[in-house]
């Protein structure tokens, strides 16, 4: 083909459905703070959500020809993939935040995805640590027979076998764990503060949590000293201009893959049969907070819950473990 030729040849136009999704995702960035990880997660569910209205005569780039019966269609093709209905409620919710910017840019008159239920949701919750476990896995102490910071099974040569570098991990690991259970924190805040959020003479933090909203989080005594510690160690490990309160291996911030299997090796360091996820330190220090008597109002602030139902989850948690404790010790409770 000749250059003419090439240059005669029509352009193929350009994909509408990316183009609006692309505008949404900006909205959701700018005007409602969403994360990183939100944007992400919505980007990927509403590429497959418009790959599927492909094959149904309707296109997310022309709102207004989806309709009700197509994210119902949707919903049902990914129970037939095997999608886990956690993950289809997540989708469904990208999907209603899309139609949702399209009402407000008049594009579509109703939300049609608003109009689909979510699929019923398994009652699961992170599993809570009791305050046992949570001092062993918290624990600074050296286990017997082990190098410190070294797993059991660890070999020379692996990540940690050296001492002072097995050291220098197992401070930043513990710092991180202590702020999950001492102050609450979600996963995404620990991993997204910087050194200057860390107030340590007035023993709080400065915190962004969901949707940008700012809150000074307490610092617990413990957490205090191991935030010293780590800082102490920290500057070993950082790139120079690195702002990051964590760091990975590599010097930058750590990323959530990495957190996840620190909690993991305290875990297994622990001597726990089990291993949680970093969330579980969080649910934890709700639990253990509600379970000692604290005032529902006082956690919501300390969770930074925009809204008191989602803490009240956390009562019904309480809740199922003191019937729990009850059924096992009680006398006169019944027997199954």
């Amino acid at each position: 083909m000749s250059p003419r030729q090439s240059q005669n040849q029509p352009k193929p136009a350009p994909d509408r459905a990316k183009l609006f999704v692309d505008a949404f995702l900006v909205w959701m960035e700018v005007q409602k703070g969403a994360s990183p990880a939100t944007l992400k997660a919505y980007g990927s569910d509403l590429a497959q959500l418009a790959e599927f209205l492909r094959g149904q005569d309707a296109d997310l780039g022309r709102p207004e020809t989806v309709t009700k019966r197509h994210i119902q269609a949707y919903l049902a093709w990914l129970f037939r993939l095997g999608d886990a209905k956690s993950s289809m409620a997540r989708k469904l919710a990208a999907a209603r935040s899309y139609f949702r910017f399209q009402q407000r840019s008049n594009a579509v008159a109703e939300n049609v995805a608003a109009q689909v239920r979510n699929p019923r949701q398994e009652k699961r919750h992170p599993r809570a640590l009791n305050v046992d476990e949570t001092f062993a896995l918290l624990d600074t102490a050296q286990k017997p027979g082990q190098a410190p910071g070294k797993t059991p099974g660890q070999k020379t040569g692996q990540p940690g076998a050296d001492s002072a570098e097995a050291e220098r991990l197992l401070c930043r690991d513990l710092a991180l764990a202590e702020l999950l259970y001492g102050s609450g924190l979600r996963i995404s805040e620990a991993l997204g503060l910087d050194i200057d959020d860390v107030q340590l003479s007035s023993r709080v933090l400065r915190v962004m949590g969901k949707g940008s909203r700012e809150r000074l989080a307490p610092l617990s005594d413990t957490s205090c000293d191991s935030l010293k510690s780590w800082l102490d160690e920290r500057p070993l490990m950082a790139q120079p201009d690195e702002p990051a309160l964590f760091v990975g291996s590599r010097g930058s911030r750590l990323n959530r893959r990495e957190a996840a299997r620190i909690v993991e090796r305290l875990c297994r360091r622990a001597g726990l049969d089990f291993t949680v996820s970093p969330h579980s330190l969080r649910h934890s220090f709700a639990t253990h907070l509600l379970t000692a008597g604290a005032d529902l109002r006082s956690v919501q602030e300390l969770l930074g819950h925009s809204r008191l139902t989602t803490t009240q989850r956390y009562t019904q948690v309480s809740l199922e473990h003191l019937m729990e404790a009850y059924d096992k010790a009680h006398p006169k409770a019944s027997k199954k």
